[in-house]
C-alpha cells in the first residue's frame, strides 16, 4: 500500500470529508461524547479556507491504497503566519489508515510545502488529550515551544526548523 499527498482545494468533496472527520473527532474528544451533524457543520462554518491557499498557504489531502481508486485517507494544512513561518492546521489522518505511515507522509508534503512557500521554521499548536497527535509530532522531529497563540483549543505549541529536503 502506498501515500500519495498532493495539494488540493480546500473545497473538494474528499477535503470537505476528511475535514469533516477532522472536527468530529477533535469536538467528540474535546466534549466527551458524539458530535452532532449541526454541531459539525457549525464549526466549519467558522473554519473557512483563507490562508490556505497559495501564496500563504497550501492544503493537502493524502491517499492511500493501491490501483485505480485509492481512498482519501488524510489532509493538513500549511499557513504563513510570517515570511519565514509555516503553521500547521487540519492535520488528520483516518483511523482506519493510522499505523500505515500516512501520518509520516503527510507532514513529509506539509513540510515541502512550507519550504516552497518560504517557511524556515514550522509551528503548530493543538490540545493535551489529542496523544496521537502529539506523538506523531514528536516522532518527526517537533519539540514544544513556548505558547505563540491563545484560545481556548490550544494546550500546548510545537516548533521545527525546516532544512533542505535530503
Amino acid at each position: 500500500m502506498n501515500w500519495s499527498v498532493v495539494p488540493e482545494s480546500f473545497a473538494t468533496p474528499d477535503a470537505t470529508r476528511l475535514r469533516r472527520a477532522y472536527y468530529a473527532e477533535v469536538a467528540s474528544r474535546y466534549w466527551r461524547r458524539p458530535a452532532t451533524e449541526a454541531e459539525i457543520d457549525e464549526g466549519l462554518a467558522g473554519d473557512p479556507p483563507d490562508h490556505l491557499t497559495p501564496p500563504s498557504g497550501e492544503f493537502v489531502v493524502g491517499r492511500y491504497g493501491t490501483g485505480g481508486a485509492p481512498e482519501a485517507a488524510s489532509c493538513g494544512g500549511v499557513r504563513m503566519l510570517d515570511a519565514a513561518t509555516g503553521e500547521l492546521t487540519r492535520v488528520y489522518v483516518s483511523p482506519t489508515a493510522r499505523g500505515t505511515g500516512g501520518g509520516g507522509a503527510l507532514l513529509a508534503a506539509l513540510e515541502n510545502t512550507a519550504r516552497r512557500l518560504g517557511a524556515r521554521r514550522l509551528v503548530l499548536d493543538t490540545r493535551l488529550d489529542l496523544i496521537e497527535a502529539r506523538g506523531l509530532y514528536v516522532k518527526h522531529g517537533f519539540r514544544e515551544i513556548p505558547a505563540y497563540s491563545s484560545g481556548p483549543y490550544k494546550e500546548i505549541w510545537y516548533g521545527k526548523n525546516l532544512t533542505t529536503p535530503a
